[in-house]
């Protein structure tokens, strides 16, 4: 289980920097329901990122998916 939680936050992160270097600033909000995501939507959420052409692509993923 600790592994799974420092990977996971690791993964967090990477995630977060992709995102908003993709989408521009994130909210509080939205990085908060990022870094909240269980792995397995974490993970989702990286790859579902390359196809994002700005926020409303993440406010959109992060609507169906959080």
């Amino acid at each position: 289980m600790a592994y799974r939680e420092i990977f996971g936050r690791g993964e967090a992160k990477v995630t977060l920097r992709q995102l908003a270097r993709r989408c521009g600033a994130l909210s509080a909000e939205q990085d908060n329901l990022i870094r909240n995501l269980p792995l397995e939507r974490l993970e989702a959420s990286a790859e579902a990122l390359l196809d994002f052409q700005g926020m409303a692509d993440l406010n959109a993923w992060l609507a169906a998916n959080a």
